[in-house]
């Protein structure tokens, strides 16, 4: 009776821990498919350094801008819709909830920033300042720089000149 008694408690053992396997590879299958798609959705929605090529639809006369300086038409799309002609752009995005993401930290900081978007290029751009001269413009955006050493994304902050 005893023996009969340990052999069915190891059959019931072994057969637990064989219920468990088929469970943690479906758990551990779930884990990899999530992280893949986490991987996957960082990836898409990293900030892309866009290369601006400008192509004059009219002849008209426009303020001469130098490498620095990208002229795009823009929407204010959150936060105050103040833009003037010259903008400190420290971020792009494809995706807004970025863009919402580092204009709320921009905004802890003590920034009023906005966010604009460049449908001709479907990103979402935020704005740290915005003036009506170029020289202020390039003095705080080197003044922002110049804040966030530690911060390789915004040292490559750029001036944008606003077409309407």
């Amino acid at each position: 009776m005893r023996k009969l008694f340990v052999w069915s408690m190891g059959l019931c053992l072994a057969l637990s821990f064989t219920g468990c396997k088929s469970s943690e590879s479906a758990y551990k299958k779930a884990y990899e498919q999530a992280k893949q798609q986490e991987l996957v959705e960082t990836e898409v929605t990293a900030p892309v350094q866009v290369t601006p090529v400008y192509v004059p639809e009219k002849k008209e006369e426009r303020p001469v801008h130098g490498a620095n300086v990208r002229e795009e038409k823009v929407t204010v799309v959150s936060g105050k819709d103040s833009l003037k002609e010259y903008s400190v752009v420290c971020g792009s995005f494809g995706v807004k909830s970025n863009a919402d993401r580092l204009k709320n930290f921009l905004d802890a900081e003590g920034y009023d920033s906005t966010i604009a978007f460049n449908a001709e290029r479907s990103m979402y751009r935020v704005i740290v300042n915005t003036f009506s001269d170029r020289a202020s413009a390039e003095r705080a955006r080197d003044a922002f720089k110049a804040r966030y050493p530690h911060r390789d994304d915004f040292q490559q902050s750029w001036l944008l000149y606003r077409i309407y």
